[in-house]
């Protein structure tokens, strides 16, 4: 059976770029509400945003550490589908959100499967995102692909870091990921996507699925 890669692309701050990016055929936008991120987005701008979005397109809220009452008064408000989160939030932390959750992890040679082991009851996917020392996501480099094998994520794997055009059709042919999560690298500036770069990977996510299920 053919497997149809989903795609978002996160740090969104603009209705006409949502509104850009969801004809290029996405699944999901994703908007950050971390305060010290370039690409925050004040909650009354994402609710205008969300508000408009078409029927089976998924809003998800970017949170780093907040207190759990913030999120969940946020993902009200806004209208959120679901919560990715790129802290140290923990296992029960997570399973106080009402709606569903993405949980983040900075892969690195350190990283464990235990790690991602503990969250396997409480959120719906995994993000393997790039570590960095002082940066929780957004980082524009990718991390080394093999780690995945040996992490055995218990869930759907959401792939992040450094994915672009030129590299997001390999590792949709190599990892075969449920989604790819798309950020800097389909930016002119931080919050400003490239709409052209934005179908470009639209188009190779399509190629490599089609390729994907050729083989």
């Amino acid at each position: 059976m053919a497997v149809r890669t989903r795609i978002k692309i996160c740090g969104m701050t603009g209705k006409e770029e949502v509104a850009a990016v969801v004809a290029a055929g996405v699944d999901a936008v994703g908007f950050i509400f971390a305060g010290e991120s370039p690409r925050y987005l004040q909650p009354e701008k994402a609710r205008d945003i969300i508000r408009r979005l078409p029927p089976f397109v998924d809003a998800v809220g970017v949170f780093v550490n907040e207190e759990a009452s913030v999120v969940q008064d946020i993902v009200q408000y806004c209208g959120l589908t679901l919560v990715q989160l790129h802290g140290a939030e923990t296992p029960a932390y997570c399973r106080e959100m009402t709606c569903r959750v993405l949980k983040a992890f900075r892969v690195g040679p350190h990283t464990t499967p235990g790690e991602l082991a503990a969250y396997e009851e409480v959120v719906n996917g995994f993000l393997l995102d790039t570590f960095h020392e002082r940066m929780a996501g957004g980082t524009g480099r990718t991390f080394d692909w093999d780690l995945m094998a040996r992490l055995n994520p218990p869930g759907p794997v959401i792939l992040a870091g450094g994915l672009t055009p030129a590299n997001v059709g390999q590792a949709v042919r190599e990892l075969r990921p449920f989604a790819v999560d798309c950020n800097s690298g389909v930016e002119i500036k931080p919050g400003r996507k490239d709409l052209d770069k934005v179908r470009q990977v639209v188009d190779a996510v399509r190629q490599a699925d089609a390729a994907n299920a050729a083989a």
